[in-house]
């Protein structure tokens, strides 16, 4: 296994997990984007506020992009453990 290859693997598994965690850090922004305008309009200034929908959020956005999620880790591995012989010898 050559330096190129574990590089191309680590790139390759870095670039999944930001593919897979966008969704949830989207929902989280645009929550926080939200409650942060609510907060400046009605100059509400607790901190607590905004945690119940952010989590409420992800919670949903987890359950739609879930099963997406899980089939992009899985083919991963898949492919991951079926190119071990190739990159052995």
């Amino acid at each position: 296994m050559t330096p190129g290859t574990v590089v191309d693997i680590g790139r390759h598994a870095i670039e999944l997990t930001l593919m897979i965690s966008a969704p949830l850090f989207f929902a989280a922004l645009a929550t926080g984007l939200i409650i942060s305008i609510f907060q400046a309009a009605t100059q509400i200034n607790e901190s607590t506020l905004s945690f119940v929908p952010k989590l409420i959020a992800i919670f949903v956005t987890l359950v739609l992009a879930g099963p997406w999620m899980i089939t992009m880790m899985t083919d991963y591995i898949r492919r991951l453990y079926e190119a071990i012989p190739g990159l052995i010898g």
